[in-house]
Protein backbone atom coordinates (compact mmCIF):
# COMPACT_ATOMS: atom_id res chain seq x y z
CA UNK A 1 0.00 0.00 0.00
CA UNK A 2 1.03 3.59 -0.55
CA UNK A 3 1.59 5.08 2.57
CA UNK A 4 2.68 9.09 1.08
CA UNK A 5 0.21 11.39 2.53
CA UNK A 6 -1.74 13.34 -0.13
CA UNK A 7 -3.80 15.80 2.21
CA UNK A 8 -2.30 17.53 5.36
CA UNK A 9 -4.14 19.32 8.04
CA UNK A 10 -3.47 21.27 10.85
CA UNK A 11 -5.97 21.57 13.33
CA UNK A 12 -6.13 23.62 16.57
CA UNK A 13 -8.66 24.79 19.07
CA UNK A 14 -8.33 28.49 20.83
CA UNK A 15 -9.87 29.95 23.59
CA UNK A 16 -9.40 33.54 24.38
CA UNK A 17 -5.43 33.22 22.98
CA UNK A 18 -5.21 36.99 21.36
CA UNK A 19 -1.65 36.91 23.01
CA UNK A 20 -0.17 33.86 21.43
CA UNK A 21 -2.22 32.83 18.27
CA UNK A 22 -0.51 34.90 16.42
CA UNK A 23 3.00 33.08 16.94
CA UNK A 24 1.53 30.05 16.52
CA UNK A 25 -0.30 30.50 13.54
CA UNK A 26 3.50 32.31 12.12
CA UNK A 27 5.35 28.98 13.13
CA UNK A 28 2.72 27.13 11.42
CA UNK A 29 3.27 29.13 7.96
CA UNK A 30 6.98 28.50 7.83
CA UNK A 31 6.65 24.75 8.62
CA UNK A 32 4.30 24.82 5.68
CA UNK A 33 6.66 26.09 3.83
CA UNK A 34 8.95 23.39 4.05
CA UNK A 35 6.30 20.69 2.53
CA UNK A 36 5.43 20.00 -1.00
CA UNK A 37 1.59 20.07 -0.10
CA UNK A 38 -1.04 22.30 0.51
CA UNK A 39 -1.54 22.57 4.27
CA UNK A 40 -5.24 23.40 5.43
CA UNK A 41 -5.36 25.14 8.93
CA UNK A 42 -8.40 24.89 11.26
CA UNK A 43 -8.47 27.17 14.09
CA UNK A 44 -11.50 26.11 16.35
CA UNK A 45 -12.08 28.96 18.52
CA UNK A 46 -13.68 28.01 20.98
CA UNK A 47 -16.18 30.57 23.56
CA UNK A 48 -13.41 33.43 22.27
CA UNK A 49 -14.24 36.66 23.88
CA UNK A 50 -11.38 38.84 23.02
CA UNK A 51 -9.62 39.38 19.56
CA UNK A 52 -8.63 35.23 19.36
CA UNK A 53 -10.90 35.34 15.72
CA UNK A 54 -10.14 38.80 14.43
CA UNK A 55 -5.80 37.75 14.79
CA UNK A 56 -6.68 34.52 12.96
CA UNK A 57 -8.48 35.92 9.75
CA UNK A 58 -5.72 37.76 9.20
CA UNK A 59 -3.62 34.71 8.31
CA UNK A 60 -3.94 33.70 4.81
CA UNK A 61 -5.33 30.06 4.17
CA UNK A 62 -6.52 29.95 7.83
CA UNK A 63 -10.08 28.82 8.42
CA UNK A 64 -11.67 29.80 11.50
CA UNK A 65 -14.54 27.89 12.76
CA UNK A 66 -16.40 29.65 15.92
CA UNK A 67 -17.84 26.98 18.04
CA UNK A 68 -19.29 27.58 21.68
CA UNK A 69 -18.73 23.91 23.30
CA UNK A 70 -16.05 25.13 26.25
CA UNK A 71 -15.36 21.73 25.68
CA UNK A 72 -11.49 21.32 23.96
CA UNK A 73 -12.41 17.79 23.15
CA UNK A 74 -15.26 18.93 21.07
CA UNK A 75 -13.19 22.17 19.99
CA UNK A 76 -10.67 19.11 18.57
CA UNK A 77 -13.58 17.40 17.16
CA UNK A 78 -15.37 19.91 15.35
CA UNK A 79 -12.00 21.23 13.60
CA UNK A 80 -10.99 17.69 12.46
CA UNK A 81 -14.39 16.86 10.82
CA UNK A 82 -14.40 20.61 8.72
CA UNK A 83 -11.03 19.83 7.88
CA UNK A 84 -11.62 16.19 6.06
CA UNK A 85 -15.20 17.72 4.85
CA UNK A 86 -15.14 17.15 1.04
CA UNK A 87 -10.79 16.62 0.27
CA UNK A 88 -11.86 13.59 -1.91
CA UNK A 89 -8.32 12.23 -0.44
CA UNK A 90 -8.69 8.85 1.00
CA UNK A 91 -8.57 8.50 5.21
CA UNK A 92 -5.21 6.56 4.74
CA UNK A 93 -3.18 9.17 2.81
CA UNK A 94 -4.43 11.71 4.72
CA UNK A 95 -2.01 13.55 7.63
CA UNK A 96 -3.69 15.11 11.35
CA UNK A 97 -1.61 17.13 12.78
CA UNK A 98 -2.47 18.75 16.10
CA UNK A 99 -1.60 21.46 18.36
CA UNK A 100 -2.62 24.54 20.48
CA UNK A 101 -2.85 28.04 20.38
CA UNK A 102 -0.68 28.73 22.90
CA UNK A 103 2.05 26.83 20.98
CA UNK A 104 4.92 27.39 18.57
CA UNK A 105 5.78 24.81 16.23
CA UNK A 106 9.55 23.95 14.75
CA UNK A 107 10.10 24.43 10.81
CA UNK A 108 10.53 20.51 10.23
CA UNK A 109 6.86 20.39 12.26
CA UNK A 110 4.86 18.96 9.27
CA UNK A 111 8.11 17.71 7.44
CA UNK A 112 8.72 15.07 10.34
CA UNK A 113 5.30 14.31 10.39
CA UNK A 114 5.34 13.58 7.12
CA UNK A 115 8.18 11.52 7.14
CA UNK A 116 6.95 9.27 9.57
CA UNK A 117 3.60 9.10 8.21
CA UNK A 118 5.68 8.37 4.81
CA UNK A 119 7.29 4.85 6.91
CA UNK A 120 4.05 3.14 7.90
CA UNK A 121 3.35 4.64 11.35
CA UNK A 122 -0.43 5.70 11.92
CA UNK A 123 0.36 8.24 14.60
CA UNK A 124 2.95 10.13 15.92
CA UNK A 125 3.44 11.60 20.10
CA UNK A 126 5.66 14.32 19.98
CA UNK A 127 7.49 15.97 22.60
CA UNK A 128 6.82 19.06 24.60
CA UNK A 129 8.86 21.94 26.03
CA UNK A 130 7.44 24.72 28.15
CA UNK A 131 8.37 28.56 27.27
CA UNK A 132 11.50 29.23 29.53
CA UNK A 133 10.26 33.00 30.14
CA UNK A 134 7.05 31.73 31.83
CA UNK A 135 8.95 29.77 34.48
CA UNK A 136 10.89 30.55 36.93
CA UNK A 137 14.99 29.49 36.70
CA UNK A 138 14.07 27.28 39.35
CA UNK A 139 11.12 25.35 37.73
CA UNK A 140 12.91 25.53 34.20
CA UNK A 141 15.88 23.98 36.35
CA UNK A 142 13.68 21.04 37.63
CA UNK A 143 11.84 20.62 33.81
CA UNK A 144 15.47 20.06 32.56
CA UNK A 145 16.30 17.57 35.14
CA UNK A 146 13.46 14.88 34.42
CA UNK A 147 13.21 15.64 30.27
CA UNK A 148 16.65 14.71 28.60
CA UNK A 149 17.60 15.40 25.14
CA UNK A 150 17.32 12.90 22.87
CA UNK A 151 14.67 10.60 24.64
CA UNK A 152 11.17 10.88 23.62
CA UNK A 153 9.09 9.04 26.15
CA UNK A 154 5.78 8.76 24.91
CA UNK A 155 3.66 10.92 26.82
CA UNK A 156 0.98 12.36 24.81
CA UNK A 157 0.28 15.93 24.46
CA UNK A 158 -2.58 17.93 21.92
CA UNK A 159 0.20 20.46 20.91
CA UNK A 160 2.36 17.76 19.33
CA UNK A 161 0.38 15.35 17.94
CA UNK A 162 0.11 13.60 14.58
CA UNK A 163 -2.88 10.82 13.31
CA UNK A 164 -3.61 9.40 10.25
CA UNK A 165 -7.40 9.75 9.00
CA UNK A 166 -7.80 5.96 8.63
CA UNK A 167 -6.57 5.51 12.31
CA UNK A 168 -8.63 8.54 13.39
CA UNK A 169 -11.97 7.82 11.72
CA UNK A 170 -11.55 3.78 12.60
CA UNK A 171 -11.80 4.76 16.58
CA UNK A 172 -14.17 7.35 15.96
CA UNK A 173 -12.29 10.71 16.65
CA UNK A 174 -12.02 12.52 19.72
CA UNK A 175 -14.56 12.37 22.48
CA UNK A 176 -16.38 15.67 23.75
CA UNK A 177 -13.73 15.97 26.82
CA UNK A 178 -13.17 18.85 28.66
CA UNK A 179 -9.24 17.35 29.21
CA UNK A 180 -7.11 14.62 28.39
CA UNK A 181 -8.86 14.11 24.94
CA UNK A 182 -5.68 13.97 23.37
CA UNK A 183 -4.46 10.68 25.53
CA UNK A 184 -7.92 9.40 25.79
CA UNK A 185 -8.07 9.04 21.59
CA UNK A 186 -4.04 7.48 21.45
CA UNK A 187 -5.37 5.39 24.10
CA UNK A 188 -8.13 3.74 21.86
CA UNK A 189 -5.46 3.43 18.60
CA UNK A 190 -3.12 2.03 20.19
CA UNK A 191 -6.22 -0.63 21.64
CA UNK A 192 -7.00 -0.97 18.32
CA UNK A 193 -3.45 -1.96 16.75
CA UNK A 194 -2.41 0.73 14.51
CA UNK A 195 1.24 1.60 14.38
CA UNK A 196 2.33 4.76 17.00
CA UNK A 197 5.56 6.09 17.30
CA UNK A 198 7.29 8.54 19.65
CA UNK A 199 9.66 11.41 18.44
CA UNK A 200 11.91 14.52 20.05
CA UNK A 201 12.59 15.27 16.45
CA UNK A 202 10.20 18.00 16.19
CA UNK A 203 9.48 19.90 19.29
CA UNK A 204 6.84 22.20 20.27
CA UNK A 205 7.19 25.03 22.46
CA UNK A 206 4.35 26.29 24.51
CA UNK A 207 3.00 28.33 27.31
CA UNK A 208 4.28 27.58 30.65
CA UNK A 209 1.45 29.32 32.65
CA UNK A 210 0.38 27.49 35.55
CA UNK A 211 -3.70 28.24 35.21
CA UNK A 212 -4.38 26.51 31.75
CA UNK A 213 -8.37 26.41 30.36
CA UNK A 214 -8.83 23.19 32.03
CA UNK A 215 -8.53 21.98 35.78
CA UNK A 216 -5.61 18.94 34.92
CA UNK A 217 -3.67 18.98 31.59
CA UNK A 218 0.04 20.10 31.11
CA UNK A 219 -0.53 23.74 33.57
CA UNK A 220 -1.69 21.71 36.36
CA UNK A 221 1.52 19.77 35.93
CA UNK A 222 3.64 22.57 35.41
CA UNK A 223 1.58 24.09 38.42
CA UNK A 224 1.71 20.96 40.82
CA UNK A 225 3.68 17.90 39.79
CA UNK A 226 6.61 20.10 38.37
CA UNK A 227 6.75 22.23 41.99
CA UNK A 228 6.79 18.76 43.50
CA UNK A 229 9.99 18.19 41.68
CA UNK A 230 11.86 21.09 42.53
CA UNK A 231 14.43 19.92 45.96
CA UNK A 232 14.38 21.75 48.99
CA UNK A 233 17.73 23.36 47.85
CA UNK A 234 16.21 24.57 44.73
CA UNK A 235 13.35 25.58 46.80
CA UNK A 236 15.72 27.50 49.15
CA UNK A 237 16.89 29.29 45.88
CA UNK A 238 14.10 30.38 44.81
CA UNK A 239 12.95 32.33 48.12
CA UNK A 240 15.98 34.02 48.48
CA UNK A 241 15.56 35.23 44.76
Amino acid sequence: MNLGILSLVVVLPAKDEEALIGDCLASIAVAAERVHLAVSVIVAADSCTDNTVPIARTFPGVTVLEISAASVGTARRAGVELALAGTGVPLERTWIANTDADSTVPANWLEHQLAVAAGGDDVLVGTVRPRESDLTPAQYQAWLSTHDDGQAIGHVHGANLGIRGSAYAAVGGFEPLDEHEDNDLVHRIHTAGFAISASDQSEVVTSGRRMGRTPGGYARYLREGLLAEITPTQIGEEIAQ
